[in-house]
């Protein structure tokens, strides 16, 4: 629980001197629960966890987000295909979960982005069954935002002529469309809302700590009483235990090493997880003229094309993976099948030399009889292998906080006494609480702190309320208020608040999931890794030769991501992106033995 004396926002500051002290609570007391994984899921549930009143602590191996859940198409969505496949409870409970985002939980993160379904070209007859059929879904889309979205905040659908679709998005080829529909969906930066969900943790009294990798667990009899663990930033020092009433494991595509750890012992794990790779383009807003994003249907997965600031992300592949599952790698081939794609119904096709960033991620999929990862499910699964133990996996991004209530319920239920009911639905994250009015007023704001309207909007957009903080930081240091060397549209200032407050402990954390400059800048942050090696090291202390080896580090990774990136196929692409070492020294992770039990 958070001392009443604290505010609620130092609470959540996620500084070098908070890490130190949750690694000495880390060692030296015993949680109600203890959650593995510091993706939207596991920071999801140390969010319900601690907003019950229950001890919690939170172990990330990397940072928040550095697995699927920086590496998604940013939406925030119902699932329209799940309305065509008459999955109307997946629809129903994804569109709750948006409307809460976009309303109450994180209106600061979460809002409202036009995207239009093209009406393929055709004869009458079947112009008219298209627009009835794909009209009829969208507005049951709508409807049920409206019943069940909890304060819906998207705007409705409208129907547009081949004429309307084409002033809306003049870059549709005009001989490929009848018309279209244009319908609401959320966008969000996805690492950002769950850094602001690590942080939320952090204010409610959890103890939060990344680069603090899991290297087995702790067990009495048939129950895991904790886990061992070992801090990537001390290299040279001992694993250490840490002692919890129950472990949630929310370690998304890698929960079938917790798994095979399981098989181990002969305990049956209850379910098995597959890995989809999905792989994203992003080319600038210039390459591509409209106003909205589109939805296509292709032979094996739906195509996303969305308007993202001053880019558009373009996306998805859906293939299986069995390879380094930290680093996935996009291929030449994965590139080459979405410039296709999209280039069918564009009026200038795409070229790689449009290209200015490619990031591949990895969907943690329920694995079940389907030949294909496209048809697998995407629910999610509470299992108990063993006494003290929960493992949570599939579903995803967009209800995450269902997932995490459905396991902390799991937890409270196994912990007995009095445990309140999940209360996240009505929990602001940080930054969230007075958003509106701050926005109202971003004006005023602008000229009592003496910068632009364009600079207070772009914070609120990332910082909501928190924004005054980061305003602070510039007035005490005007070096703080310059953009950031090879990425404009950035702040020095953000380069040091995700240092001091946000629990970045390498360049890495910063240019790739803080900020978003390493997909989308030409160079990938190679112009801008000094100018935020500076700032970083001014504000954790570091001397030459750590600023040194950081920009040295990221620089091989952009280099190898490049590489991959040329290669023909899955093989060769993780291959080549293998050759940059991991900042935090992992080691390629294919193999179970990197997680060893201690049974």
């Amino acid at each position: 629980m958070r001392d009443p004396s604290v505010s609620r926002y130092s609470a959540g500051r996620l500084s070098p001197i908070r890490r130190t002290a949750d690694l000495r609570r880390l060692r030296d007391e015993q949680f109600d629960v203890l959650v593995i994984g510091g993706g939207v899921t596991g920071a999801g549930a140390a969010v319900d966890a601690a907003s019950r009143g229950l001890k919690v602590a939170l172990v990330e191996a990397r940072d928040f987000a550095a697995g699927t859940s920086s590496r998604s198409s940013k939406l925030i969505h119902g699932g329209l295909r799940y309305l065509e496949q008459l999955e109307l409870h997946l629809v129903h409970e994804a569109l709750t979960e948006r409307g809460l985002l976009a309303t109450r939980l994180a209106p600061h993160l979460v809002r409202p982005v036009p995207i239009l379904v093209p009406l393929p070209a055709a004869g009458l007859p079947q112009r008219a069954w298209q627009r009835g059929y794909y009209g009829l879904g969208v507005a049951a889309y709508d409807v049920f935002a409206g019943i069940f979205g909890s304060g819906r905040g998207m705007p409705l659908h409208r129907h547009l002529t081949r004429d309307g679709a084409r002033h809306l998005f003049p870059s549709l080829r005009a001989d490929k469309i009848s018309g279209a529909i244009r319908y609401f969906d959320g966008q969000v930066d996805d690492a950002r809302l769950v850094v602001n969900l690590g942080r939320t943790a952090a204010s409610l009294g959890a103890a939060v700590v990344t680069s603090a990798r899991v290297t087995g667990f702790l067990r009495e009899a048939r129950e895991v009483v904790g886990v061992k663990v070992r801090d990537l930033e001390a290299p040279g020092s001992e694993e250490f235990e840490v002692r919890a009433k129950t472990v949630v494991a929310a370690t998304g595509v890698w929960s079938d090493d917790m798994s095979q750890m399981l098989r181990d012992v002969g305990v049956r794990p209850g379910l098995r997880v597959r890995a989809s790779k999905g792989v994203h383009l992003v080319v600038p807003r210039s390459a591509i003229t409209g106003e909205a994003g589109l939805i296509l249907r292709t032979a094996t997965s739906v195509l996303f094309v969305i308007p993202w600031g001053g880019h558009w992300i373009i996306g998805t592949t859906d293939t299986d993976w069995e390879l380094d599952r930290s680093h996935p790698a996009a291929s030449a081939r994965d590139i080459r099948y979405l410039l296709d794609q999209v280039n069918t119904v564009l009026d200038r096709p795409l070229t790689t030399d449009d290209i200015e960033g490619v990031y591949a991620g990895l969907r943690p999929l329920l694995s079940g009889e389907a030949d294909s990862t496209s048809a697998l499910s995407r629910e999610h699964a509470v299992v108990e292998p063993m006494l003290g133990l929960l493992l949570v996996a599939g579903g995803k991004y967009t209800t995450y906080r269902v997932m995490a209530a459905d396991v902390i319920d799991r937890a409270a239920r196994r912990l007995g006494g009095p445990v309140r009911p999940s209360r996240t639905d009505q929990l602001p994250l940080l930054g969230a609480d007075g958003f509106a009015a701050a926005w109202r007023d971003r004006q005023d704001m602008a000229r009592r702190h003496g910068v632009t309207t364009g600079v207070v909007e772009h914070l609120l957009e990332r910082y909501g309320t928190l924004t005054v903080h980061l305003l602070a930081m510039m007035a005490a240091d005007p070096a703080l208020a310059a953009p950031l060397a090879g990425a404009p549209e950035y702040l020095a200032a953000e380069v040091a608040y995700a240092a001091l407050a946000e629990g970045a402990l390498h360049l890495d954390d910063v240019l790739t999931r803080r900020t978003r400059i390493s997909i989308e800048t030409a160079h990938r942050g190679a112009e801008s890794v000094a100018h935020a090696a500076e700032v970083m090291g001014a504000a954790l202390g570091w001397d030459a030769t750590v600023r040194e080896k950081e920009i040295e580090h990221y620089l091989a990774r952009v280099t190898a991501e490049r590489q991959s990136q040329t290669m023909p196929d899955d093989a060769t692409a993780d291959a080549a992106r293998l050759g940059a070492p991991d900042v935090r020294g992992l080691a390629a992770d294919r193999h179970i033995e990197l997680l060893q039990v201690d049974l």
